[in-house]
């Protein structure tokens, strides 16, 4: 009755990365802007061992526009976010999730103006 039994996954690296509420509500927000103005109509998210990977697409039978990824192993190095391009080219990289979704940011101002 007095034995401790720790808890599997303590110390040790997590099995599955996810998204935090205040970054998924980030992502979620500029989502939810961009389909108003009429530009992604779908999503997708992948939680992995190694990443967190939110996909947005025009359309959904293609690839994604844009790959919003979390990477905490390379959180010491070149940052743990990354905005990856339709055709796997890295757009920005950074430790802060703010910076790293500027570009989008950017475009739908530009749709917004249109």
């Amino acid at each position: 009755m007095g034995t401790v039994t720790p808890f599997p996954s303590s110390g040790h690296r997590p099995s599955q990365i996810g998204f935090e509420r205040i970054e998924l509500t980030r992502i979620l927000d500029l989502y939810g802007r961009m389909v108003a103005a009429g530009h992604w109509r779908d999503y997708a998210i992948e939680l992995g061992q190694a990443a967190a990977v939110f996909a947005a697409f025009r359309r959904t039978a293609e690839r994604p526009e844009f790959r919003i990824e979390k990477r905490p192993d390379l959180r010491n190095r070149q940052g743990m976010w990354a905005l990856i391009a339709e055709h796997g080219q890295v757009v920005k990289r950074g430790h802060e999730l703010g910076p790293v979704l500027a570009p989008i940011e950017r475009r739908l101002m530009k749709l917004i103006e249109d």
